[in-house]
């Protein structure tokens, strides 16, 4: 803010304020202490608000980077992100990152700049239509008309991140607008705290009703824990349901972690045993995608409910039996508590049902056991995931980038505690894992960040690796290198036979051990199966960003690339 002269007051002094300060001052006020961004002439007085308001500005090598972290850090903190890119190809650069948050339901904002808005459609530096092109992958898409409204904007936006499951906005301002002054009374400031309601919803009390009927008489029940459960931080809520009513919990997504390794309700590998053999399936915070085979792997004689966030995902491409639209810890929880003094004989006779998944559960893992103690070279990949699932503790956010080899850690890795799983979500953006360990470590210095990239992900953005390197934001990236892009090389092989199974897909042997030392950081290259886990602790003492690249098979695949099951 700036004190001028107003001679419309007998020369006295009143306080101005630029467009800059205002985003500065609103974003402050959303409780935003980080912005990520890659800057240009239209945005560079936001910077100069940022560094007033005591709001840090790391600066990344592709807005791309800077989207993806600002979605990181809105699930890590549970606090909208924030991204801050200039007009015209930074604004486009950042539409994955943003289109990823989408489909993810990650609450974010991304500004982009603009051209003045008196050089409006005279062909101005980098003028594109970024609200028509952000709106079908936004919630709120909208330009800022003047100076006195952009914080009013800013928090508008930010509101409507919040309507329904949350999910990203896009403001694009011009750069008149943020370069101009206007007398502080004038311009509109909405006070923390002020501008929001609470939007958690407990459900319709009758559905809750029928939802304890159901659990009381179910022999055989499940529930898929799903990203919405750490969303509405339900952690405790759903340990406490599936305890109190005897119930076996399958995760997903960012539900990864909510229930420890180990525990007696915690299941994995019997998950298509579950849901084929099941009399009751519950489906939290997850919608029925891909992943889900559209609804079409829940059997055809089982009760299904669905609770979410979002009206319009429950019931979609399946028929249910009960949708229950509310927040996933307020509708466990009233659910557990209607259910309690009915199920006393449901909960005992469910032991046996408990008994049969674990077996399921034990058979599928031993079988797969010699794969992940293997001693082959090239590496087999279930034994890297094995040496990364032994190594993380409770303190270490795992992150996935990638294609096979993420498949094969989906079946693996086990977080230890809830939110300590990071993947792109249902978009199956390739390249987040850079952006989501800057922000997973900036956000939570106190915490272990470990990244699995596959080699081909790690291309897209790995040269933000000095952007960790520079802020001082120590990470183990593990790279599982087999010099392809083998999910897609696998599929050409099955259509179109070996001899064109490496068109488009094959990429160098790069040694990105030696690129982590050009940057700054710790590398190692690994080739001896044995020489993961040194490499491993070596990267964690180090103190620094590091990558281990590891020497992966080639010709190994994961079951669900073989099964293309992402296609089905």
């Amino acid at each position: 803010m700036r004190k001028t002269a107003d001679a419309g007051k007998g020369g006295m002094m009143s306080e101005t304020i630029s467009g800059g300060h205002l985003v500065a001052k609103a974003l402050k006020a959303e409780g935003v202490d980080v912005i990520y961004t890659l800057c240009g002439g239209h945005i560079i007085d936001i910077y100069d608000g940022c560094v007033d308001e005591g709001i840090e500005v790391i600066d990344v090598r592709h807005e791309q980077v800077a989207a993806h972290a600002a979605d990181g850090y809105a699930r890590i903190t549970g606090k909208p992100g924030c991204a801050v890119v200039t007009a015209g190809p930074g604004t486009t650069d950042a539409v994955t990152g943003v289109a990823n948050a989408f489909r993810a339901e990650s609450p974010m904002l991304l500004i982009g700049g603009q051209g003045a808005l008196s050089q409006h459609k005279m062909g101005s530096l980098q003028d594109l239509p970024h609200v028509d092109m952000m709106s079908p992958i936004t919630k709120f898409a909208a330009t800022v008309p003047s100076t006195e409204r952009v914080a009013d904007i800013v928090s508008m936006a930010f509101r409507e991140c919040y309507h329904g499951a949350p999910g990203p906005s896009f403001l694009e301002i011009p750069r008149d607008v943020l370069d101009a002054k206007v007398p502080l009374e004038k311009a509109r400031l909405p006070k923390a705290g002020h501008y929001r309601a609470s939007t958690r919803q407990q459900g319709d009390p009758e559905a809750i009703e029928r939802l304890a009927d159901m659990l009381a008489h179910a022999e055989k029940p499940c529930i898929l824990l799903g990203s919405q459960v750490w969303t509405c931080r339900a952690t405790d809520a759903a340990i406490d349901f599936v305890r109190a009513l005897n119930v076996p919990a399958y995760m997903n997504g960012s539900g990864r972690g909510t229930l420890p390794p180990g525990d007696p309700h915690h299941f994995q590998l019997s998950r298509r045993y579950a849901f084929t053999n099941a009399d009751l399936i519950i489906i939290v915070g997850t919608p029925f995608d891909f992943r889900m085979g559209y609804g079409k792997r829940l059997s055809p004689t089982a009760a299904v409910v669905q609770i979410d966030l979002d009206y319009r995902t429950v019931g979609k491409n399946r028929d249910i039996d009960l949708g229950i639209v509310g927040d996933a810890g307020l509708v466990l929880a009233a659910a557990a508590q209607a259910a309690s003094g009915r199920i006393e004989n449901a909960v005992t006779k469910r032991k046996e049902w408990m008994d049969e998944l674990r077996a399921v559960e034990t058979q599928a893992y031993e079988k797969r056991l010699p794969r992940q103690l293997s001693g082959a070279q090239p590496i087999d990949p279930y034994r890297l995931v094995h040496e990364i699932n032994e190594f993380l503790t409770e303190d270490t956010i795992y992150i996935g980038d990638g294609g096979d080899i993420v498949t094969f850690s989906g079946q693996v890795v086990q977080p230890k505690s809830p939110g300590h799983w990071m993947d792109p979500g249902p978009l199956g953006t390739l390249g987040v894992g850079m952006a989501f360990a800057m922000a997973a470590k900036q956000a939570r210095r106190d915490k272990e960040v470990l990244c699995l990239f596959g080699d081909g992900a790690f291309s897209l953005t790995g040269w933000d690796f000095e952007t960790m390197v520079r802020f001082d934001l120590p990470f183990i990236g593990v790279i599982g290198n087999n010099s392809s892009m083998n999910q897609i090389r696998y599929g050409q092989a099955a259509k179109y036979g070996e001899d064109r199974a490496r068109v488009g897909n094959t990429l160098g042997d790069i040694r990105y051990g030696d690129f982590a030392k050009l940057l700054g950081g710790y590398g190692e290259e690994v080739r001896d199966p044995a020489e993961i886990r040194p490499a491993l602790e070596r990267a964690r003492e180090s103190g620094k960003p590091s990558l281990i690249n590891v020497w992966v098979d080639p010709e190994v695949y994961a079951p669900g690339t073989m099964n293309q099951t992402m296609y089905k």
